[in-house]
Order: structure tokens, then C-alpha cells, then sequence
């Protein structure tokens, strides 16, 4: 057994006998890895580095965080710990054997850390040997393991459970994103009837019965059969689970999840979801070709015949040579499960230099303040990302063939290949249940998520989100009297309505609707698609068109009345993001998604949407708050509350599809809607960015007992005010009934500004009323010096870097799928004077970037 040896520390090996005291003053610190620890012993907290990279990786015996070696340095010196795992994996040649095969040869027994295999390297030639070794620091003391003679028992326990522990992205829940999902025991020696089924592209019922949705594919006899309540969430009758248990076929795939990307798998015999790394194999077998998502018919695939239209082939630039890049600023992301939504947002924002400074620019003052856990610290892992992305470390090409032979000789060194955001994802998405599932996101409303994580998270004088932010004035007009309001607020995506009646080719498209049912009446394969082409000028055209106001009331004539509104820009943003609303609800309520195109332009001039505030001859409408009707009956006040906030509040669906349209889960949008009184989307917009990271935001919404809603009443209002003031909202209510104001914020405070409570309160307080009026002047004066404190420090007005509304396209994220739910996301970046693309991984020198088809566009603006 390999004893202990000295490396840089000192002069000699130390003997076997002194190892357990060489250990003893390091006793204390090392711990045993229990139920809920999370063991990071295959990435680095601060880099990419990993058991594969040169150095290996150093695993802390105390907090079981893991450090590559630029890193391990900072880490002893801020913690002082001494003891660590280091944990490498060597890649090493085979023996050839007598007829001159190769023979495996591992010094171990076993490789014992759980990683990927690179698939760059040929298994019959080379094989992995895994090594692991305490070092003690600061001398570099080594102890090779196993020595379990020579260790103390407590070390050797530590050492084993941190070598078996389970990865720290796994969770219990079997819907999140952290619950990797494994491979098959099927999937390998799958056995598929040679019984001539074929599948159509659509069409598809039961086979039992006359269900058409939540269908799966059995792999093996290529029965459609109905699901039942226990994968997605829809129902069914069970009849794929009876038709396993009658044949015992283990393997199913769900129709309608099937892309080029990947599908959904089913192990009925595992109980569980499972990836099936032979799933192209085992669709093709039923004439399903996963990359044209179209049934192929004796043997011809259709793009052999027709020319590539689909978006899944134009978009990803399929069937073309495309030349991969390598370098900083051309390092690809791995998906890990429908994450390719973050992974095409990354590489955008990582490629505007304020983000570059902020994070990159910053990273070994980020890195040597970060907290004692840099796992859990926002700006520690943008950074980290940034680094990754632009360092060029993890985007080397690969060794020319007439140095392998060489450099194997040697020990080989692996070209790493893109980085894993592993970490990344698992800490900025905890506690959102969206995020933190593994399904698929809409790229907008994660933009928009992680905005919010940078404005919380200051990471220096100035905040890179500012290039995005812009100020919207919106004026609405009461129809009848003609009068105006002009309002403000702060954005960050210019939303762009889909102008479909102005479509150039409707007389193709109505023909090819016509051809498209015919196909699937008579289970043919569809026709060629032909897409919408849409103007840009015309989509340009219906954003600065007014709109209707839905339930509008009118101050000037103290009624509804009809209204309209239109936007305009107060400010213009460094940088322009501009989303096509491409997304609708069919009368399901299912998402689904307009397939368009739009002739995006490379320079954009929107300077004529320039906001221009009060007009002369307009006249603005009074500043009067709609009235609440009170009962005659006093008594009747708190039943009129609660009816009012419980049952009189119908939730205005138009508000709430317009929110749903910009992305976000329909509960989170009717939740907003509900909780800010009806009072437009522009109300519940600001409501959502101040919820979203909530646990619950995406749950359904539940009406709780009145006395809750007052009091979430008052988080839905707004925060409360300076030296704990109530929501003003709510005071304004209790005014409303006649009651002082001091009155008003008294009984609230004293109550935790519960509404219900806070009137009961004045009821039963008569003789504060006749006191009311010696403290309203002293309750005034306070009031006027919390305004000032507000005026003060709100002087300067949101953030914004107006200028120009001149720009130029640098890049755009492209959505394939028929929803936000499934599909697939790339990003096109305009780099160095040509477009790249960036799909998950590959990063390659783009042929033809598909700007008619993207879902969000980045513009910067051009200097003037």
C-alpha cells in the first residue's frame, strides 16, 4: 500500500506510524458529511474546475465545498482549515494485450466519482483511473488513500461518506430541476416488434379509448395509449400503465414532447421519468425522424426533397458545415434538463461590457469578500459564470491529430468543452417553483427574474441592469371628455405586439391552412409549411397605437366611461430589449405560439416614439380617486369589506391575460391582479417583479378569511411607509368612511394594518375621535417630514442612461415549439463583425443567422 508522502513541505516521507499524530490537531475540524450536507466534490465553488481539470479538486473536510487549485489558497487563508480531499481523475492508455487489443489496467478496483465521461476520447484505447488523497495545509502533506491501517477511524468514516455522498443537486422533490434524471436500465437492450407500425405527425387517439391528449408511445409495440395522473399532471384513463402490466413492455415516450431536443420517457417497470440515450434509434423504428419532427415514408427523409423550412432546422442552421469557434467569448453551456432557456440568456448578457465590468471585471475583489459559502452568494456565482464564459479557459480546440500520440505518452490533459452552470442554476432558481423544476421556462420571464436578482444584489457603485432600464409615460384619455393623465414607470423589454392581419402572404397562408387539414383528415404527412411574413413597421405600428382601457373611470365625470391609452418612451435605454409577443392562450388556456415571420431590421430609429408630456390645449383629468359606496347601515361597514374584498372583487381576466402574455405563470398573473384591486396591468406588473421570487408566487390563488386579507392587503399595496406608516391605500379607505387621518394610522398600526380589525378598533375607541383634531397637527408635521425624507432621497428619480433612440441589433434568443411549456432556445451574438451561434454547447461561426425568427432582440444604441 502507497504510504504517505511529503511534497513541498518539508524534507522527507513521513513514516506510517506518525500519521494518526500528524492528524490529531486537525481532529476537531473534520467532520463527518450528515443527512442534509451538500458535498460539492465535483465542481469548484469559485470555477469550472473539476476531478478531470489538471489540478483536481480540493474538497474541505469541514464545509465539503470543493476548490480548484487557483482557489484553494484563498479558502485555507480565510477559513484556516487544513485538512482537504483531493480528488483526480487520470486518464491513462490500456495495455495491449497478445493479439494487440487493449487490456484494462486500473490500479483501483472501482472509479468512485460520480462523473461525466469524455466523449472525446475512444474506449477501447484509453480508460479512467480514479485518485484520492488528504493534503494538509499549509505544507502540502499528503496521504494517499485508502490507508485505513494507518488512519484514525474518524478520518477514514469522513473520507468514505464524503467519497459516496449523493450530489448536492439532488433533491427529494421528483418535479425539480436538482433531480437529475438517470438513464434507463431499459433503454440499452430495449426490445422493438418488427410489427410495421408507423406513427402519423398528428392525429393521435387512444387506442382504447377516444382520448386525445396526454398520449404516450410505447416503445416496444408502438401502441398510443392514454396516460393517467402521474407524470405531467394531466389526466387520462391509466390505459398505457393496464397495457404494461398486461405485456410487461417497460418504456414509453409522450407524443407532443418529442423535438429534436429530446422527449419525454416513462419507465413503468422504474416508476420514474428516465432518459432513454437511444431514443432517435427507438423513434426511427416507428418512422419518427426526431431532428425533422415529420414521418418518414419508404425510407426518404422529406428534407431530401423539400427545402428546410421548419424552424427546429433553420433557426439551429441544420444541415449546414458550420465552423465551431473557440476562445474567449465562445464557450458553450451545457443543458441540463430544459435549461437552454438560461443558457441562451446567459451568453446575451454576459456579452454587454457592463456586465463584463461588473462581475468579470470585478472577481477577485467579489471573490476574496465572498461569504463563507460562495455556493449561496448571487454575485460570487455571476461571477464565476462571467469568468467562465469570457475567460476562454473552458474553449480550447482540440489537439491536432499529430500531437495525441504525444501528449498520451505523457498523461493526457482533457480540452474541456463548455462549462456545466450546475451551481449557477441551483442556487439563483432555489425556492421558484418554476425555475427550480425541469421544465421548460419562457426566456423573457426568466430575464426579467434575473434582472431582479441584480438589482437586489448591488455589486458595485453602479448596476449593470441600468443599460436595460427606461421610463414609459403613458397617457390615457377619457374618451368623452377629452381630458388626459400622463404617468411614468420603469420597464426593461419594449413588448412588441405580432400585427398578423398584416400579413404579407395571406392568400398562400390560407391555402396552405386548407392543404394542412386535408393532410391531417386524411393522416397524411402535413404539407410544406409556409409562415406568416409580418412587417416589422406594421408590428411597430400597433405598439404605438392606443388602447382601449377596460373598465375605466373617468374623474372628470366622476363615472366609467371609455378610455384609451398609449405608450411612448420617456427614456431611451442604453441597451433595447425587444420581445415579439408571439405567445398566446388558445380557448384552452394553453399557451401556444404564433409562428411568424418578421423582417427584423439591423438599425432601428424609434425616436419618433419619444414621449412628449402634456401637450398644449390638453387639459389633465382631476386628481380624484375613484369613490367607495358605503352602506347606510354602520353596522353593515364590516360586512361590506368583506364582501367587497372577498366576493364583490371579480378578477379582470383582460388584465390578467395581458400579464400571461409577457410570460408569466398564469396563478402568479391572476394572483396579481387579484391582490392589487383590479387596478390595470401596469399595477400588477410592479406586483409580480416584488413576488416573484416568493415560494409560492406560481401557486394557485387562495382567497384566505377576511382579516388575511387585509393584512396581505398591505404587502399588496406596497411596502409600508417610513417609521412603519401603513399603506396609504388603506388609510385613504378609512378617511373615505370620515374619520380623521390620524385616527386612520393609528388604529391600522395598532391593529398590524388589518382592516378589519383597525374599524372594529375606532368603534370601540369613541372618545379617540373627540381627541383627533390636536393630533392631526402634529400628526401633519410628521407626515410633512417623511415626505421631505422621501423627496430627498428619491431626488434623483429612477436610473435611467437616457440618449439617443438610435440602435443596432448585436443579438437575438430564438424560441422552436409550439410554447413556452416545451421546445428549445438558441442565441445568435454579433461578434467581432459576424454572427455567431450559441446552441447549449456548440458554439459555431453562423451561415445564416435567422433574424425573421427570433423571440427576443437586443438592440445597443449607436453613439451619436
Amino acid at each position: 500500500m502507497q504510504r504517505a508522502a511529503l511534497l513541498s513541505g518539508g524534507d522527507a516521507p513521513t513514516a506510517a506510524g506518525d500519521l494518526g499524530e500528524l492528524l490529531v490537531p486537525y481532529m476537531p475540524t473534520i467532520r463527518v458529511p450528515k443527512s442534509g450536507d451538500r458535498v460539492y466534490k465535483t465542481e469548484c465553488a469559485f470555477s469550472f474546475e473539476s476531478p478531470d481539470s489538471e489540478g483536481g479538486l480540493y474538497v474541505c473536510m469541514n464545509t465539503f465545498l470543493g476548490f480548484g487549485r487557483e482557489h484553494i489558497e484563498r479558502h485555507y487563508r480565510k477559513t484556516g482549515q487544513c485538512v482537504y480531499l483531493h480528488l483526480k481523475r487520470h486518464v491513462i492508455e490500456k495495455v495491449p494485450g497478445a493479439s494487440g487489443g487493449a487490456l484494462p489496467k486500473r490500479r483501483n478496483a472501482k472509479l468512485f466519482l460520480d462523473l461525466e465521461a469524455n466523449g472525446d476520447l475512444n474506449s477501447d484505447d484509453f480508460e479512467y483511473e480514479d485518485e484520492a488523497k488528504l493534503v494538509i495545509f499549509p505544507d502540502h502533506y499528503e496521504i494517499s488513500l485508502p490507508n485505513i491501517e494507518e488512519l484514525p477511524a474518524l478520518v477514514t468514516i469522513a473520507c468514505d461518506a464524503l467519497l459516496s455522498a449523493k450530489s448536492p443537486y439532488r433533491k427529494q422533490d421528483p418535479d425539480s430541476w436538482e433531480e437529475e434524471l438517470q438513464a434507463s436500465k431499459h433503454a440499452k437492450t430495449l426490445v422493438q416488434l418488427d410489427n410495421g407500425v408507423r406513427i402519423p405527425p398528428s392525429g393521435w387517439k387512444c387506442s382504447k379509448c377516444d382520448l386525445r391528449e396526454n398520449l404516450w408511445l410505447n416503445l416496444t409495440d408502438g401502441s398510443v395509449l392514454c396516460g393517467k395522473w402521474f407524470f405531467d399532471g394531466s389526466g387520462g384513463n391509466g390505459h398505457a400503465m393496464e397495457h404494461y402490466k398486461e405485456t410487461g413492455y417497460p418504456l414509453a415516450v409522450k407524443l407532443g414532447t418529442i423535438t429534436p431536443d429530446g422527449a419525454d420517457v416513462y419507465s413503468f417497470d422504474e416508476e420514474e421519468p428516465v432518459l432513454d440515450p437511444h431514443i432517435a434509434k427507438h423513434l426511427a423504428h416507428f418512422g419518427i425522424d426526431m431532428l425533422q419532427m415529420q414521418v418518414t415514408e419508404n425510407g426518404l427523409r422529406d428534407n431530401d426533397i423539400k427545402p428546410r423550412v421548419s424552424e427546429w432546422e433553420v433557426i439551429q442552421e441544420a444541415g449546414m458545415k458550420l465552423k465551431p469557434m473557440y476562445g474567449p467569448g465562445y464557450t458553450g453551456m451545457k443543458n441540463l434538463g430544459n435549461s437552454c432557456y438560461l443558457n441562451a440568456v446567459m451568453q446575451a448578457i454576459f456579452s454587454i461590457p457592463e456586465f463584463q465590468r461588473a462581475y468579470v471585471g470585478n472577481l477577485p475583489r467579489i471573490f476574496d469578500y465572498s461569504p463563507l459559502d460562495p455556493t449561496q452568494d448571487f454575485n460570487t456565482q455571476m461571477a464565476k459564470l462571467g469568468h467562465g464564459l469570457l475567460s476562454g479557459q473552458y474553449s480550447k480546440p482540440p489537439v491536432k491529430s499529430e500531437l495525441i500520440e504525444q501528449v498520451m505518452k505523457e498523461e493526457h490533459k482533457p480540452q474541456h468543452n463548455g462549462i456545466s452552470p450546475r451551481m449557477f442554476k441551483a442556487f439563483i432558481s432555489k425556492g421558484h417553483p418554476e425555475f427550480s423544476s425541469n421544465r421548460q421556462q419562457d426566456a423573457q420571464e426568466f430575464f426579467l427574474y434575473l434582472i431582479n436578482l441584480v438589482e437586489r444584489n448591488p455589486v458595485g457603485s453602479e448596476n449593470p441592469s441600468d443599460v436595460f432600464r427606461f421610463l414609459v409615460e403613458e397617457r390615457t384619455q377619457c374618451c368623452q371628455s377629452r381630458k388626459v393623465r400622463y404617468t411614468e414607470r420603469v420597464d426593461y423589454i419594449m413588448q412588441l405586439p405580432v400585427a398578423m392581419e398584416a400579413a404579407t402572404n395571406k392568400d398562400e397562408l390560407i391555402a396552405y391552412e386548407l392543404k394542412r387539414r386535408e393532410a391531417e383528415a386524411a393522416r397524411r404527412p402535413p404539407p410544406e409549411l409556409v409562415r406568416a411574413k409580418i412587417p416589422f413597421s406594421a408590428c411597430l405600428q400597433a405598439f404605438s397605437e392606443p388602447n382601449n382601457v377596460e373598465d375605466f373611470w373617468s374623474s372628470a365625470l366622476q363615472a366609467k366611461s371609455a378610455g384609451v391609452k398609449t405608450s411612448r418612451f420617456a427614456s431611451f435605454p442604453e441597451y433595447l430589449v425587444v420581445q415579439i409577443k408571439k405567445f398566446t392562450f388558445g380557448l384552452d388556456w394553453i399557451p401556444k405560439k404564433l409562428d411568424v415571420s418578421i423582417d427584423m431590421p439591423d438599425f432601428l430609429d424609434i425616436s419618433h416614439l419619444r414621449a412628449r408630456g402634456l401637450q398644449p390645449g390638453e387639459e389633465e383629468l382631476p386628481d380624484i380617486a375613484p369613490p367607495i359606496i358605503i352602506p347606510d347601515d354602520p353596522k353593515g361597514i364590516l360586512f361590506y369589506f368583506r364582501r367587497s374584498f372577498l366576493v364583490a372583487l371579480d378578477i379582470d381576466e383582460s388584465s390578467v391575460m395581458q400579464l400571461a402574455e409577457m410570460g408569466f405563470p398564469l396563478e402568479a398573473c391572476r394572483k396579481a391582479v387579484y391582490y392589487t384591486g383590479n387596478l390595470g396591468a401596469e399595477v400588477a406588473f410592479n406586483w409580480i417583479i416584488a413576488h416573484m421570487e416568493e415560494p409560492d408566487f406560481a401557486e394557485p390563488l387562495v382567497i384566505p378569511a377576511f382579516g388575511e386579507v387585509a393584512s396581505s392587503g398591505a404587502a399588496a399595496f406596497g411596502a409600508v411607509g417610513l417609521d412603519n406608516q401603513p399603506p396609504e391605500e388603506m388609510v385613504a379607505i378609512i378617511i373615505s368612511m370620515g374619520f380623521q387621518r390620524n385616527l386612520a394610522i393609528q388604529a391600522l398600526k395598532a391593529t398590524n394594518n388589518n382592516l378589519e380589525r383597525a374599524l372594529e378598533w375606532i368603534f370601540s375607541h369613541p372618545e379617540l375621535e373627540e381627541e383627533s383634531e390636536p393630533a392631526l397637527d402634529m400628526m401633519n408635521v410628521e407626515n410633512n417630514a417623511n415626505a421631505n425624507i422621501l423627496a430627498e432621497t428619491g431626488s434623483e428619480g429612477p436610473r435611467i442612461k437616457d440618449g439617443s433612440g438610435r440602435y443596432e441589433l448585436f443579438g437575438f434568443v430564438s424560441h422552436m415549439g409550439t410554447s413556452t411549456m416545451s421546445g428549445h432556445y438558441v442565441c445568435h451574438l454579433k461578434k467581432e463583425g459576424r454572427w455567431v451561434i450559441y446552441n447549449d454547447l456548440r458554439v459555431c461561426a453562423s451561415e445564416r443567422p435567422p433574424k425573421d425568427l427570433g423571440y427576443i432582440y437586443f438592440y445597443h444604441r449607436i453613439p451619436s
